[in-house]
């Protein structure tokens, strides 16, 4: 049976725990702390968001990562997105899934990256009193030593391309000095290396020409008004802070963007949104999800790109397992594997 588009996840490898977040948060720290000490803050709020099949894994075990692949492939999804930090000078955090993934060769299941170029906060978020490292751009040896680890991955037959060119999506090209500049000398490495060029992914919307992108994905939990939140003048009041939340129906259509989608943006599926366990009173939610509306949201973005060519028909669902930002299409202990089942009913129309 054919597929209607290329559906690629993001994945989230802080799974596991690792120095940073000891120091950070307490030892042994990993993202399912969070997770599980979250508590609903409104009738019919559903929290805390267990996991079910896979239950609280730990990324460095094997087993785990081949058996969301696994999952993922059964249910119509072509491969991982997985973020990748380089912080500069080589420094790289979380890294150890995707050196497992790339050294081991398993799973075998199809992958590319995402450079999550952010600083990493280790204080602040969530009263954390670790360090704050900064993401750093130190010229050109440190851009071609990162191209030098990314090749590695580039190489892998399991790697994901757009007509034979790498896909990278960069989270803040904005953030980038000479954007453009540092992306030419990367597809230029990539040209001498024996590719087409590199397929270059911008998370955040910028001026695709302007920064050298290739295209930018439009994720539309960051384009909602605020009139679409409950009692939206001045948002719920809850423990003296903000709360911002509305059902999952209503934000639905501004999921989609407007006048819809042109050669140069890459839909992003959203399963669910709900930032309780990350920042409390402070969240971001859609309640009331479910399997029906879910199955709604995905045709309708599956048919607003129907016409373009199934080799550069590149949907992204965000995410595969950001369990403490609620978007998620793992199994939780609430609907199982049923927003992968319609998932999957809708790319195989």
């Amino acid at each position: 049976m054919s597929r209607r588009a290329r559906l690629l996840a993001f994945y989230l490898p802080q799974f596991h725990p690792i120095p940073e977040n000891d120091k950070a948060w307490g030892r042994g720290f990993t993202e399912w702390t969070n997770v599980t000490k979250s508590l609903p803050l409104f009738p019919g709020h559903i929290q805390p968001k267990l996991p079910a099949d896979l239950g609280f894994y730990d990324l460095r075990v094997e087993e785990t990562r081949v058996q969301q692949a696994e999952m993922a492939a059964e249910y119509g999804i072509e491969g991982f997105c997985y973020w990748h930090y380089w912080l500069g000078n080589g420094r790289r955090l979380l890294e150890h899934p995707f050196n497992e993934v790339l050294e081991s060769g398993k799973p075998d299941f199809p992958f590319c990256l995402g450079w999550a170029n952010h600083s990493w906060e280790g204080k602040g978020w969530m009263g954390g009193d670790g360090d704050t490292i900064k993401q750093e751009y130190l010229g050109k040896d440190d851009a071609r030593a990162h191209f030098d680890f990314l090749l590695k991955a580039f190489r892998d037959k399991r790697y994901i391309c757009v007509n034979k060119k790498p896909i990278l999506v960069i989270y803040r090209p904005n953030e980038i000095p000479e954007c453009k500049n540092y992306l030419d000398f990367w597809r230029n490495l990539a040209v001498e290396n024996g590719f087409p060029g590199l397929f270059i992914i911008g998370d955040t919307p910028v001026n695709h020409d302007k920064f050298g992108l290739d295209g930018s994905l439009y994720s539309g939990q960051r384009h909602l008004k605020k009139d679409i939140w409950d009692n939206s003048n001045s948002w719920d009041r809850l423990h003296g802070k903000s709360l911002k939340k509305a059902p999952y129906h209503r934000v639905m259509p501004h999921l989609l963007k407007p006048g819809g989608y042109g050669d140069y943006d890459f839909p992003v599926i959203i399963p669910n949104w709900d930032t309780t366990p990350r920042l409390g009173d402070d969240a971001m939610i859609f309640y009331d999800t479910h399997p029906d509306l879910f199955q709604v949201h995905v045709r309708q973005v599956l048919d607003a790109v129907e016409g373009r060519a199934l080799e550069e028909n590149v949907v992204f669902i965000r995410a595969w397992n950001e369990w403490a930002e609620g978007n998620y299409l793992e199994p939780d202990m609430h609907f199982g594997k049923e927003f992968l089942r319609r998932l999957k009913i809708e790319i195989d129309k």
